[in-house]
């Protein structure tokens, strides 16, 4: 049985730590690897690397907006072809576990697993979201 009180803390917890890792991981990838090596990463894996700015971009932005609780669905969405390139041109290769040399694929699968749920579940409590989309929820 759901408590129905406490559903949308637990929703807004699971944004919070979603938005908080993408702007981790962006981060990192700005910070520790550079935008350089960043770009050359990409470009080592086949991929252009204008494709680094747009993860770094796509990973700031979304992670915001995660934050902040604006356009969930939309952007938990948006996030999984993200994620979903990490496994099929990073992670894939170095089988299931994370702990493999080169990190596996189990990181970034429970992410799109997790990115599904907030895209279901929508913004939770403490969210910066239009009255037009508080009103919906609370008809739902």
């Amino acid at each position: 049985m759901l408590d129905n009180m406490a559903v949308p803390y637990g929703v807004f917890v699971l944004r919070v730590a979603l938005g908080v890792m993408f702007l981790a991981h962006a981060g990192l990838k700005i910070f520790v690897f550079t935008l350089p090596g960043t770009v050359g990463f990409f470009e080592s894996i086949g991929l252009p690397g204008i494709m680094a700015y747009a993860t770094i971009f796509a990973e700031l932005v979304g992670g915001v907006a995660l934050l902040l609780g604006l356009f969930t669905r939309q952007v938990a969405v948006a996030l999984i072809p993200l994620l979903a390139g990490t496994i099929l041109f990073v992670h894939g290769a170095n089988g299931w576990a994370f702990a493999n040399e080169g990190g596996g694929w189990e990181y970034p699968a429970f992410l799109i697993a997790a990115l599904v749920a907030q895209s279901l579940l929508g913004n939770g409590a403490f969210s910066l979201r239009s009255p037009r989309n508080q009103r919906r929820e609370a008809l739902a």
